[in-house]
């Protein structure tokens, strides 16, 4: 894929997000999700701990989770990855884990 193709799918991704919170220095990741019935309900931190989809939310929106942007689907907001040019750390990519 060219640069510009690249540049433009960034771009498009920004844009689907309402928020792009700045991380603080000491923001968590997130290293897996927690899923019911094959949806997401919540998301497990890179310090052991997890933490529901809306905690996850509330928290990127204080700088705590980085690595996110904030959409929203009907009245429901959800945490999507920023991109940055891999996959491996796109939250659909990430294992899923017994909340």
């Amino acid at each position: 894929m060219n640069t510009d193709k690249k540049d433009l799918g960034a771009k498009l991704a920004y844009a689907a997000l309402d928020e792009v919170p700045s991380p603080k220095a000491d923001a968590k990741e997130i290293v897996g999700l927690v899923k019911s019935s094959g949806r997401i309900t919540g998301y497990q931190l890179s310090d052991g701990s997890t933490v529901s989809k809306e905690e996850g939310v509330a928290m990127a929106k204080e700088g705590d989770i980085q690595g996110v942007g904030i959409a929203h689907r009907k009245d429901s907001e959800y945490l999507k990855s920023l991109p940055d040019g891999t996959e491996k750390n796109n939250l659909g990519n990430l294992p899923s884990v017994s909340g």
